[in-house]
């Protein structure tokens, strides 16, 4: 059975650092489309940051510069790199994976969700 764990998060000053995980268990060929959402409080889920099987990346305009989307294939792991973080950032993170099983069938993924929280 495919699944996917999401780690990471936690508190931080404005202008911290913090990095998101989601990996992938079970037999995948690959992984293709990576997307991270959030949640801020109150509000609907919003897209941050995409990328394409073929290594095309977009991020949403207040992310832009500081925020960046990284694979390790070989562990199944994909990240979100968040620096120079900002109190409009604290949110619950989502990843959702869409992975190529080994039946050749592509599925999407989701995480649990983490929490990211900017404040001094």
């Amino acid at each position: 059975q495919v699944q996917l764990v999401e780690s990471g998060g936690g508190a931080t000053q404005p202008g911290g650092s913090l990095t998101l995980s989601c990996t992938v268990s079970g037999r995948v060929n690959s992984i293709n489309n990576v997307t991270w959402y959030r949640q801020p409080p109150g509000k609907e889920r919003e897209l941050v940051a995409h990328s394409g099987v073929k290594g095309n990346e977009r991020y949403t305009d207040s992310v832009k510069g500081r925020f960046s989307i990284s694979r390790d294939n070989a562990k199944k792991t994909v990240y979100l790199l968040m620096n120079s973080l900002k109190p409009e950032d604290t949110a619950v993170y989502f990843c959702n994976v869409r992975v190529l099983q080994w039946n050749a069938r592509e599925i999407g993924l989701w995480g649990q969700g983490a929490q990211v929280t900017v404040s001094s």
